[in-house]
């Protein structure tokens, strides 16, 4: 996986062009992890920012779109290549300022590339 392709829905995730997946719950290999809470694509950065709830002490995590492996609108589930520990782990994600700032995203992305090169 190269480092554009984590800021891109892979081709047979589900995913179609235009989608609002915002109240979709988000699944990782061992469980829940929360819902979108939106989703954004700055610079062509696409990701989704998932409100865990109380899981993560009520905080959101960024979720590159890359790590998507699949997009069931019927039951309205986005599903990741990761654990919710790998998630939980992930650069902490403060503020939407973060979405626009070139050094968080590529500190995001790095994160997520390294889980992808050795699943």
């Amino acid at each position: 996986m190269t480092t554009d392709s984590i800021w891109s829905y892979a081709p047979d995730s589900g995913y179609v062009e235009g989608q609002d997946l915002t109240g979709f719950s988000v699944v990782a290999s061992d469980g829940t992890i929360g819902h979108v809470d939106r989703q954004a694509a700055p610079g062509g950065l696409a990701h989704l920012v998932v409100d865990t709830g109380v899981w993560v002490f009520g905080r959101s995590v960024l979720v590159p779109v890359g790590v998507v492996t699949r997009v069931d609108t019927q039951d309205r589930r986005v599903t990741v290549a990761c654990t919710r520990s790998e998630v939980k782990a992930a650069p902490r994600f403060r503020t939407d300022s973060e979405t626009r700032d070139p050094a968080y995203l590529s500190e995001v992305g790095a994160y997520y590339l390294r889980l992808t090169a050795t699943a």
